[in-house]
């Protein structure tokens, strides 16, 4: 009996992996090309999708380690929170999740040893890289694609994710209603031309890779700015403060009310 109820919970355990893979494939698998410029992404459209309506759009920025081309990768962290039923039910979106090549990275950032964490090097000007440029790109072709209310345009990201969601605003500063990094960070002298949307800052303050203080210098510049800014410090969480970000209850009510009208 031990025999097969361990046998039962592997099944089980391979058929939730199942599951769990075959819910992801609804996003859909589509590469962006434009010149010399191509781009992985995932896209999920609403339940019943009109394009006479138009819709809230949330653009996803992953971390290192999911850049590449296999179109697989960038839905490891976050994308299963938008596959819930109650979640499509209640905050019908265009949900895009690009992947960034291995060569390139979403921001112009530099890193260096630098005792327990990297020391990174952001720009306060500095050119787009070739990820940015493709993402930028990116999205121009999504409006034209599709029925977006360009109003409710979101943009989040995770580590390497996060310093490219402050970099997107920084080159898109009219463009998006709310943005939410995730244990990123940015030069404190961009701060200015990041007070177009609503801020939510999340950061975990057992951080190994990248030092919680990166966020916190940019909350305090946003707050300088005059930006509307929240910042989540979680004790005692290393890298992986999306698991604690995502699991907030209110992160997609706040998200969804934000308007740039």
């Amino acid at each position: 009996m031990k025999t097969i109820s361990i046998l039962l919970t592997i099944i089980c355990t391979i058929s939730l992996s199942k599951l769990c893979a075959q819910d992801r494939s609804v996003f859909a698998k589509k590469v962006f090309k434009k010149g010399k410029y191509s781009m992985p992404y995932r896209i999920l459209l609403p339940q019943d999708y009109n394009a006479e309506k138009a819709y809230p759009l949330i653009l996803f920025l992953h971390g290192s380690g999911e850049r590449g081309k296999d179109n697989e990768l960038q839905l490891v962290h976050g994308a299963d929170l938008f596959l819930k039923n109650e979640i499509k039910e209640h905050y019908p979106a265009i949900v895009v999740f690009p992947q960034c090549p291995k060569e390139s990275a979403w921001s112009n950032v530099g890193a260096k040893e630098g005792g327990k964490n990297l020391r990174f090097v952001f720009q306060e000007k500095g050119k787009p890289t070739y990820a940015m440029i493709a993402l930028q790109k990116l999205l121009r072709a999504l409006l034209k694609e599709h029925s977006v209310d360009r109003d409710r345009m979101y943009i989040g990201g995770l580590s390497m994710g996060g310093m490219g969601t402050f970099e997107m605003v920084r080159r898109n500063p009219k463009t998006f209603a709310a943005a939410f990094p995730i244990c990123g960070g940015a030069h404190p002298g961009t701060a200015v031309k990041l007070t177009g949307p609503s801020w939510w800052v999340f950061h975990g303050d057992n951080d190994g890779a990248v030092h919680h203080s990166y966020s916190q210098h940019m909350v305090t510049a946003l707050e300088t700015a005059g930006a509307e800014v929240k910042f989540s410090l979680y004790p005692g969480v290393g890298h992986n403060s999306w698991d604690n970000a995502f699991q907030e209850p209110d992160l997609l009510p706040w998200l969804f009310a934000k308007s740039k009208k």
